[in-house]
């Protein structure tokens, strides 16, 4: 699963916003967003490409307290397997029309205590996700997910569960495009991989990055 990340100001993040083609634009710093907070994604339509702020968390509804809103309590939309993408009802009415890419410098994962702060070598992370615009009276709010593959061999002594989708530069433009229909064409993308080396850096918490040990870099497929 990714259940945290955190987006810094770096000129890493900068250069993804440059690959991304929104050059000056950036997602607003957090160190440590969690499932039903506001991040920030990037979408395409009518030809443009937009950094949109959404809750993480697909299915969402207003809030009891009667302001504001918040995951649905009944499903866990944070994440969406990528082997179910084509078979669930939920992700397979969103899955080709409405593909994200959510700009990050860094997920989070824990061994037992232990966090880690992880991300492709030298660059920010390209996170593969869906996005859905709800209406709620008269207001609009956006929701996203990030799409997760199965356990990679390299990656489960750090979380045995799966991994999530790191696009590439090259994949952008085919996965934001929103006339691209054809899911087929990613099945490629849905097999377990690491695409680039990816460091694992042990710290101290998800709000203070400090390093504690040396760093493991695990090598691309």
């Amino acid at each position: 699963m990714c259940g945290r990340y955190n987006v810094t100001d770096s000129p890493e993040v900068q250069e993804l916003m440059g690959q991304l083609g929104l050059p000056g634009i950036a997602p607003r710093p957090q160190l440590n967003v969690p499932p039903g907070g506001i991040g920030e994604f990037v979408m395409e339509a009518g030809g443009d490409r937009y950094l949109e702020p959404g809750i993480w968390s697909l299915l969402i509804e207003p809030r009891p307290e009667g302001h504001g809103y918040r995951p649905n309590p009944k499903f866990h939309t944070f994440n969406a397997r990528s082997d179910r993408l084509t078979s669930s009802p939920l992700w397979k009415k969103v899955y080709p029309f409405h593909r994200c890419i959510v700009p990050v410098s860094a997920f989070h994962e824990w061994q037992g205590k232990q966090v880690y702060n992880i991300h492709p070598q030298g660059e920010a992370t390209a996170l593969a996700g869906l996005w859905q615009s709800w209406h709620f009276g008269e207001e609009q709010v956006s929701s996203f997910t990030v799409i997760t593959l199965p356990p990679h061999p390299q990656f489960s002594h750090i979380h045995p569960k799966s991994i999530p989708l790191m696009l590439r530069p090259r994949d952008f433009d085919l996965w934001l495009d929103p006339d691209f229909h054809h899911t087929d064409a990613f099945a490629h993308l849905m097999k377990t991989h690491i695409p680039a080396p990816l460091v694992c850096e042990p710290v101290r918490s998800t709000k203070d990055l400090a390093p504690v040990a040396e760093a493991e870099v695990l090598a691309a497929d």
